[in-house]
């Protein structure tokens, strides 16, 4: 089946598992608004059967703490899922963020989808977080293993160069058994780790060319460590504008992607652009998809008119 989901606004697809609508919101997004203001939005993605909504993490940012957004849109709705797009784990403690997890993913009748990253290559945000750059890969790895095992073990044991822990009892335990965790990046020691560790993948900002060879090189990872990701967990993050894309947006991806000839071809500009791009991941074998719009509108009734107008276009699209 395909899903979609939509973030700060993102969309994001499920095309091969289910047929169901997910959105995201990325920082700075409806999290300008008040505590009002982001609830009415959050009543119309349930009215809208949208599959979820995601919230992403920066200290700095006007979006609001994905723990407590999160907790507000559960208690809100009784079906919408909720995550993290993506919560910084290195400078965070694993063993109560796992219990606040749990605790989450219960009562919300297991609605939780948790998203996990390194932290954003910002020195405000690192140092907000209290980690140097060059310990948060091992500090993630390590976190990560926590997470899990507090997740799922009776007794958590566990000895590593940030994290020491012996016969540590953690719960509640999670509602689902146990929640799949995701991962982002292309980068080569990213694609690794998602093989390494993670249950799914969903990058940004890349081709289906990038993300058919990224699923490649993940996929053989996982199996040379006796692990399977399945391929309903192949996903893509594809923001978008309504109109023109920005030329100091294009600039950006310019810098970040110098081998690229059309750096546009990374944004769709307009509902039909969105349409053909997200067909042609899915014939590469993405089956979910984050839609991001990066010209965020500006308040609750625009962001009401919007969801109407991507539910209009894109909620067809699933089977």
């Amino acid at each position: 089946m395909q899903n979609f989901i939509a973030t700060e606004y993102d969309y994001d697809y499920d095309f091969k598992i289910n047929n169901t609508f997910n959105i995201k919101y990325i920082p700075d997004f409806i999290f300008r608004f008040n505590d009002t203001g982001f609830l009415d939005v959050v009543d119309t993605l349930e009215r809208l059967r949208f599959d979820s909504l995601w919230l992403s993490e920066r200290i700095g940012g006007d979006a609001p703490d994905p723990l407590v957004a999160m907790a507000m849109a559960a208690a809100r709705t009784t079906r919408l899922k909720v995550g993290m797009s993506v919560m910084v784990l290195p400078g965070r403690n694993p063993i109560v963020l796992a219990k606040e997890l749990a605790t989450l993913d219960r009562m919300s009748n297991g609605r939780l989808l948790p998203a996990f990253g390194l932290g954003v290559a910002d020195v405000h945000e690192q140092q907000a977080f209290g980690v140097e750059r060059t310990k948060r890969a091992k500090m993630f790895n390590e976190a990560l293993a926590v997470v899990r095992s507090c997740w799922m073990d009776d007794e958590v044991t566990f000895h590593g160069e940030f994290y020491n822990y012996d016969n540590l009892r953690v719960n509640p335990k999670p509602k689902q058994q146990p929640p799949d965790v995701w991962l982002g990046g292309i980068a080569e020691s990213e694609l690794k780790r998602v093989g390494r560790l993670a249950d799914g993948w969903l990058p940004s900002f890349v081709t289906p060319q990038d993300a058919e060879a990224g699923w490649k090189t993940i996929s053989t990872v996982a199996s040379e460590h006796d692990r399977e990701i399945e391929d309903e967990h192949f996903g893509v993050l594809i923001p978008y504008v309504i109109g023109d894309a920005p030329p100091q947006l294009l600039a950006g991806l310019k810098a970040r992607r110098p081998d690229l000839e059309d750096v546009s071809v990374l944004v769709p500009q307009g509902w039909k652009q969105l349409e053909h791009t997200i067909q042609q991941f899915i014939d590469v074998g993405a089956s979910k998809f984050v839609v991001i719009p990066l010209a965020e509108p500006s308040s609750v009734p625009e962001w009401n008119s919007h969801l109407e107008e991507a539910a209009t276009y894109l909620l067809p699209l699933e089977n």
